[in-house]
């Protein structure tokens, strides 16, 4: 049973020892201004944030620790980059830096903690051994990987997971992620709008996020017609692989006059090998990536690239997780992708 709302304190509090006084002060239940201190989703968010600047302001810190044992909670969440696909993939690659930045700033306004884990999945039970370890409230994998079965047998039994990533039919778990099949179609509608025939996808197809931007690229190329031309390179992402495997087809291969990277960093890695092989970026190809990272706009020429809007996505990830973790109704969101267009993909 809620308990009414504390009447306003009718002078100012000088002393905030308990939430008791807390709510006093806020003019608000105990259970209300608990609930604020912890993040939890029923309370609104201007409520939320004029308790915690009171509780700040009077130095009162609630006893975590005692709460978190009579809740039987952590405090923490988990943060999970599975790599079944592409297990050289390192924490410092640019999109995922940006990502786990925003994802920490929501995290820690909410009052948790952050457990950060990068997985090659030996098994199928990592998952398993990652909800069952008591260590977290909740998860956010960042990336199916090739990892869907994995997840979608955890989520049927674990409630609170949500997954930056792509929609896939059938699915039991939530995700947040844009519209990937849709993204890759802009990325080619505009190169072949520039007048470019002769196409190059670069990218790892064995994510179901690269392989919908796949299907999205052959898309449009086929409703382009027979003047327009299309090939797939399967690559590992990391920047020193994706350089190779760029420099060699370049060698072996008649150029491209157009290349769509499934991610910002295997298009920067295109403009070194280009750069190389002495083609310039734009006027001999074109090059068109995926994510809209920091760096993209600061590469000679600016990269072109498909934007995924991150600072919403974060927001969703964390607002969809808090709602599974108390027990409440969520749905996973489609973001729509920005086509941006800079110097290296100019007409």
């Amino acid at each position: 049973m809620i308990a009414p709302p504390l009447p306003p304190s009718s002078g100012d509090v000088t002393t905030i020892a308990s939430l008791v006084d807390l709510a006093q002060a806020a003019g608000t239940s105990v259970s209300t201004a608990s609930r604020a201190l912890s993040g939890h989703s029923s309370v609104n968010e201007k409520t939320r944030l004029r308790i915690q600047k009171l509780a700040d302001a009077h130095g009162f810190q609630p006893n975590r620790l005692a709460r978190n044992l009579r809740l039987q909670r952590t405090q923490s969440i988990g943060l999970v980059l599975p790599l079944g696909h592409e297990a050289g993939q390192h924490l410092s690659d640019p999109f995922f830096l940006s990502l786990l930045g925003h994802l920490a700033d929501g995290l820690t306004e909410r009052g948790y903690d952050l457990v950060l884990s990068r997985v090659i999945p030996h098994d199928g039970t990592w998952l398993d051994r990652l909800v069952d370890s008591g260590r977290i409230d909740g998860l956010i994998l960042i990336g199916q990987s090739d990892q869907s079965a994995v997840i979608d047998k955890v989520a049927a039994r674990y409630a609170p997971i949500v997954v930056w990533g792509a929609r896939l039919p059938g699915q039991r778990y939530l995700t947040v992620g844009s519209d990937n099949r849709l993204g890759g179609a802009r990325a080619a509608e505009h190169l072949i709008a520039i007048g470019r025939r002769r196409l190059l996808y670069l990218g790892n197809a064995s994510a179901p996020e690269f392989a919908e931007r796949l299907a999205g690229f052959q898309d449009a190329v086929s409703r382009a017609g027979p003047g327009v031309a299309a090939a797939a390179l399967d690559l590992h992402m990391t920047p020193d692989a994706a350089h190779l495997a760029i420099a060699k087809y370049l060698t072996g291969h008649p150029a491209p006059d157009a290349i769509f990277a499934a991610s910002d960093v295997v298009a920067m890695s295109a403009l070194r090998a280009l750069r190389e092989r002495g083609l310039s970026v734009p006027q001999d190809v074109a090059v068109v990536g995926y994510d809209d990272v920091t760096l993209a706009a600061h590469t000679a020429p600016a990269l072109t690239t498909i934007r995924q809007d991150l600072v919403v996505g974060a927001k969703a990830l964390i607002e969809i997780l808090f709602r599974r973790i108390a027990g409440e109704p969520a749905q996973s969101l489609q973001l729509d992708p920005q086509l941006i267009v800079r110097g290296s993909s100019v007409a």
